[in-house]
């Protein structure tokens, strides 16, 4: 009895270890394909949840956004919640922009956590400052600051454009 009770708590060490170690490699292999994305400037923000100024955070998982990076241009289509200083009558309400950053400034951050970027967009008839915080695993917080609107942050991750039949996708 005591052979078979050393023989499943050795078993149950050996399995909690190999786990452990799956665990670890997944983390690893998921900050290197982070690493990868960002230095590329190549990649979209897609965000799960937007922080406005003022009220509750709100659910974005059924509607659909992106800020996609490229190195010569910063496209963007996020939903905008909070306070306008100055409307576009007939326009639209989210943040759409398209155009050729002014900056564009990439920092790792200390001691491995991740990688701080910063970008600024002039669009038709605003600016744009991006700050897009982004953890080794590729979860991403993007603050978007511009003249006309009050600031929002939205929560959400990065990863590589998708390739369908020759063309970059957003989905």
């Amino acid at each position: 009895m005591l052979m078979m009770i050393l023989f499943l708590g050795f078993t149950c060490n050996a399995q909690e270890s190999a786990r452990k170690a799956q665990r670890e490699k997944i983390k690893l292999e998921l900050e290197h394909q982070t690493e990868i994305l960002v230095n590329s400037r190549d990649f979209v923000f897609t965000a799960s949840r937007a922080i406005p100024q003022r009220g509750g955070s709100i659910d974005l998982t059924t509607n659909p956004n992106f800020l996609k990076f490229h190195p010569d241009r910063i496209e963007s289509y996020m939903p905008f919640f909070g306070r306008a200083y100055r409307a576009d009558y007939g326009g639209d309400a989210g943040l759409r922009f398209e155009g050729k950053p002014r900056e564009f400034k990439i920092v790792t951050r200390k001691q491995g956590k991740g990688y701080e970027i910063n970008a600024a967009v002039s669009g038709a008839r605003d600016y744009y400052q991006l700050n897009l915080l982004v953890s080794p695993e590729g979860n991403a917080t993007l603050t978007i600051t511009s003249n006309d609107r009050s600031s929002i942050s939205y929560y959400g991750e990065i990863r590589k454009p998708e390739v369908s039949k020759g063309k970059v996708t957003d989905n």
